[in-house]
C-alpha cells in the first residue's frame, strides 16, 4: 500500500473533526509512517491546523515531536516552506 493509501486508511479508521480525533490521526500517522508534512496532514488526514494539534500533543501529552522546514510544491505549482513533523523518543523539552 502506498503512502497516500495508508494515510487514507488512517483517516477512515479515525473519523471526526474534533481535535481529539485529529490528534489521534496525527499520532497514528507519525507512528506508522514516520515524518508527516503540513500538506499531508491537511490533504489526507483532514487536520487543517496541524501546528495547533502538534502543539497540543507536545504540551498536553509531552510527545517529543520535532519540526523541520522544507520547500514543497503546492497543487498550484508554488513553492512554500512547510513544516515536517517527526516523532522522537522521550518527552518534549522544548519551549
Amino acid at each position: 500500500m502506498n503512502r497516500d493509501a495508508q494515510l487514507a486508511a488512517i483517516m477512515k479508521a479515525i473519523p471526526g473533526n474534533e481535535s481529539v480525533a485529529q490528534r489521534a490521526r496525527l499520532v497514528t500517522a507519525l507512528q506508522k509512517l514516520g515524518p508527516i508534512t503540513t500538506l499531508e496532514a491537511r490533504r489526507h488526514l483532514d487536520v487543517l491546523m496541524p501546528a495547533a494539534r502538534i502543539h497540543e500533543l507536545r504540551h498536553g501529552q509531552g510527545m517529543n515531536i520535532l519540526t523541520h522546514r522544507l520547500l514543497r510544491e503546492t497543487e498550484a505549482g508554488n513553492l512554500h516552506s512547510v513544516g515536517v513533523y517527526a516523532l522522537h523518543p522521550g518527552k518534549w523539552r522544548g519551549a
